[in-house]
């Protein structure tokens, strides 16, 4: 099943925004402790490609292979 990833806009709790995936149409954020189911829809986030998605977490000091472990819904 195929993951898109989003990014949030950038705020003062999170300066590089949150980095979110869609996957199976579940919309989800990566928190310190792995992947939190989202309600609603992300309005103002932007797309991302997987190698963004890589660079983000290694910037903020997590390990890339969370992208690999988001839910199926």
């Amino acid at each position: 099943m195929d993951v898109r990833y989003l990014r949030t806009e950038a705020t003062m709790a999170f300066p590089r925004g949150r980095l979110l995936a869609v996957r199976g149409g579940r919309l989800h954020v990566l928190a310190p402790d792995g992947w939190d189911a989202l309600g609603g829809r992300a309005e103002h986030a932007r797309p991302m490609s997987r190698a963004e998605a890589e660079e983000w977490c290694e910037h903020v000091g997590w390990d890339p292979r969370l992208l690999d472990e988001v839910p199926a819904p």
